[in-house]
């Protein structure tokens, strides 16, 4: 069995959606990398080069995913927290279709 029809069979048993293709994968989640770098703006990089650096060679979706906690706390620290929680928020709406749905579902502590 191939690696797609596994992982379709995966999210089929979980009650999910057929997995997006790799390619739809692989868009996203440049389209996300790009987001997240843009929100940081100029100063990012003078700033926060951790951050940038592991948002840029982060693997895969899941791996972006999880950086947005190190994107709220940097963008908190350039312009407040409730201008951060907007931004994060706009972004976590860009990996809709692109997680399994029960890593989507979890209330995070970013949105509200």
């Amino acid at each position: 069995m191939s690696f797609k029809r596994l992982r379709n069979s995966i999210y089929g048993l979980l009650g999910n959606a057929p997995a997006p293709s790799d390619s739809v994968m692989q868009d996203g989640a440049e389209d996300i990398r790009e987001a997240m770098l843009a929100v940081l703006g100029e100063d990012g990089p003078t700033r926060f080069p951790q951050i940038i650096r592991r948002i840029r060679y982060a693997d895969d979706i899941q791996a972006l995913w999880y950086l947005r906690g190190d994107l709220m706390a940097a963008l908190a620290a350039l312009h407040g927290e409730a201008a951060a929680r907007q931004r994060v928020a706009s972004i976590t709406d860009q990996f809709q279709g692109l997680l399994p749905r029960g890593q989507m579902s979890r209330p995070s502590p970013l949105v509200g």
